[in-house]
């Protein structure tokens, strides 16, 4: 599997389709919004004018990809193709799920992959124990790679120039009173990452919650993915989640073995 590459700035590459860009913006407003949008609110999110949001939304209606209630258009069933499209074409995520049921098992904790999406870190592979925390992130959930366990060890295999724009091209938000924001800080913990071979991050995502993250690495020895387990951030569960940490990185590395 190839290291994950920047992709080309639109403004230089002659086959840009602007149009295609205004209609994913459309689609990807629905998650903000979690909820129908109308016209109006679909141009706000998407910095649209209201012709061109309404063009899109008659579009994906046409296509099948939504549906509209007199009231506000909402995505339809189909648009679930998109992403099984990305689930089933990618090598990553066809071999995963049964080194992470094992993992999931072994360590009787939730354990997620997830993929870095800009300045974002997307889930793409999860399995669950039936004692885990409030639900945690599906597939397709996302956090801020600023301040996740499994966004430091994704940027940790990004040079420092990258890392640089990334942090700063992306607001860094206090999700919680323990929540890094400040540049130094975080680049010092990323650094940190990179000595140590994983993350832990206590409550700077959620208070409450400690989650321990280590890198999937490719044949060529490129960061590709992450694999994490949470528990509860009691000291006594923070402990045990490091306790857990050889049973981490052994499901990377046999995951690892296969990319």
């Amino acid at each position: 599997m190839p290291a994950r590459q920047e992709p080309p700035l639109a403004e230089t590459d002659r086959e840009y389709l602007a149009g295609l860009e205004k209609g994913l913006a459309i689609i990807e407003a629905f998650a903000r919004e979690r909820a129908p949008l109308t016209v109006a609110r679909a141009a706000e999110l998407t910095g649209l004018s209201r012709a061109s949001a309404r063009r899109c939304l008659r579009t994906l209606q046409m296509l099948g990809y939504a549906e509209h209630d007199q009231k506000a258009f909402r995505l339809a069933p189909r648009t679930l193709r998109l992403g099984y499209a990305y689930l089933a074409s990618t090598h990553l995520a066809r071999v995963v799920q049964p080194i992470i049921e094992i993992a999931c098992e072994r360590t009787r904790h939730s354990v997620s992959v997830a993929v870095l999406d800009d300045s974002r870190v997307l889930v793409i592979a999860r399995a669950y124990v039936q004692r885990s925390l409030s639900g945690g992130l599906g597939v397709g959930g996302w956090l801020p790679a600023y301040c996740s366990a499994n966004g430091r060890v994704l940027l940790s295999g990004l040079p420092d120039a990258r890392v640089d724009r990334l942090l700063k091209s992306a607001p860094r938000t206090k999700l919680t009173r323990r929540t890094l924001t400040r540049l130094p800080e975080i680049v010092s913990e990323i650094a940190r990452v990179r000595e140590l071979g994983y993350a832990v991050n206590d409550e700077e995502v959620e208070l409450g919650l400690s989650t321990i993250a280590v890198p999937v690495r490719n044949r060529s020895g490129d960061i590709v993915a992450s694999m994490s387990l949470s528990s509860i951030a009691a000291s006594a569960e923070r402990k045990q989640l490091l306790k857990l940490l050889p049973e981490l990185k052994a499901a990377s590395f046999r995951l690892s073995g296969m990319l």
